[in-house]
């Protein structure tokens, strides 16, 4: 298993399937399944059964992770899809796009 690209609270564009374009905030990343939940991309219905949470049951409408492979972080800069590339400054680990050279936080 290799390291992700990709982290919690990062803004993605989705690059293929139905969502293709679609940009969100990273929610959650799933490490060990390569996949990521991102806000408002790839929303399914789900039925649910009354409880405690959902006294009412019936349809809710929730996020489903998408693979790592299917998302590109955007550049800062351009707000355009961007590879990034990884220096290491000691312990420090610094992501930076290739496209425009910013710093990705």
């Amino acid at each position: 298993m290799s390291k992700l690209h990709i982290k919690k609270d990062d803004t993605v564009i989705v690059l293929s399937g139905s969502d293709k374009g679609k940009t969100g905030k990273v929610l959650k990343v799933l490490v060990d399944k390569e996949r990521a939940i991102v806000e408002g991309v790839n929303v399914v219905a789900r039925s649910t059964k009354p409880s405690a949470k959902t006294p009412q049951g019936g349809i809710v409408r929730q996020e489903a992770p998408i693979h790592i492979s299917n998302l590109s972080l955007i550049d800062p800069k351009s707000g355009k899809a961007t590879r990034i590339s990884i220096k290491r400054d000691g312990k420090k680990v610094i992501r930076i796009a290739k496209k425009s050279g910013e710093e990705i936080k």
